[in-house]
């Protein structure tokens, strides 16, 4: 879009606040990860030359394996999802961009506000076996409360071509928190979005085997 290939349109665009707490999970390594493993992330996935820098100087007192979910998250979901809205906005286009931090209360809490989770919230299914995985037998009021905004976000945006909240633009980058208490800030990962600053999150290569 911001090469001139594309026009804008009506986007509506989010991403979780915890998108790689699934897969860290999911693959039995929480609380596994060593400085090594987050060096080799930092170092794989960290925008060149100096981004690996910028996460450290940025989260002094992070654990290994918050460095490692946070930049696997930026570079993997968070970022293109922030840098599509922004180009859209650039070209002419109407963004509507939410990040969702509603945590999953089952299995103690540890998934957080994981990859996924957004999917039995947006289609009113907590009572799916995956709405079961992430919010239990029954849900909370703060999980059904949130699963009707997303809804209604959703048909509003397609029915009006507005989300219902103030669009996001580069001079203001608002943003539709939804949470226990969802609310319109500033975009909440400001420092990500500083280091990614001028950086494209390059597509990854799928090699056939």
């Amino acid at each position: 879009m911001t090469g001139g290939r594309a026009s804008g349109a009506e986007l509506l665009i989010g991403h979780t606040r915890d998108e790689f707490r699934l897969f860290t999970v999911m693959a039995g390594r929480m609380g596994t990860f060593t400085d090594h493993d987050a060096r080799t992330a930092l170092d794989l996935f960290a925008p060149q030359p100096h981004g690996a820098d910028a996460y450290r100087a940025a989260h002094q007192r992070a654990t290994p394996e918050e460095l490692l979910e946070t930049v696997y998250s930026d570079a993997l979901f968070r970022m293109p999802s922030l840098h599509l809205a922004e180009a859209n906005a650039v070209a002419g286009g109407t963004s509507f961009l939410f990040e969702l931090c509603l945590a999953a209360p089952a299995s103690g809490g540890v998934l957080g506000a994981c990859h996924s989770i957004d999917v039995p919230l947006a289609f009113g299914t907590l009572d799916s076996p995956t709405g079961r995985q992430m919010f239990g037998d029954l849900p909370g009021p703060e999980a059904v409360r949130v699963s009707h905004e997303l809804q209604q976000a959703w048909t509003r945006f397609v029915a009006t071509g507005d989300a219902g909240w103030v669009a996001h633009r580069p001079d203001q980058r608002l943003t539709r928190v939804l949470d226990t208490e969802s609310k319109t800030v500033p975009y909440p990962e400001e420092v990500s979005r500083r280091i990614w600053e001028n950086h494209t999150p390059a597509p990854f290569d799928l090699e056939t085997t």
